[in-house]
């Protein structure tokens, strides 16, 4: 679900994984491109291009750390 909404809405996707200053940098990176694709009259730009990236690896980033989480609980025997 995070992958769909870091596609469609990337700011939004880093702020739900928690990671402020992240979501800063994509916000300020999502609006560049979007500010630069209405004055060139382009469709979305390469800079809105890089931010749904940057978005897509913080997602994936963060869905990694809680995988390697629960391995380390599951090793401990924790609950």
């Amino acid at each position: 679900m995070l992958y769909i909404i870091a596609i469609l809405f990337p700011p939004l996707a880093i702020l739900f994984t928690g990671k402020i200053f992240q979501f800063i940098f994509n916000l300020i990176l999502a609006a560049l491109g979007i500010f630069l694709a209405i004055v060139t009259l382009g469709a979305f730009g390469l800079i809105y291009l890089l931010a749904i990236i940057h978005a897509v690896v913080v997602v994936h980033s963060y869905r990694q750390e809680k995988r390697d989480e629960r391995l380390v609980k599951a090793v401990r025997g924790e609950k």
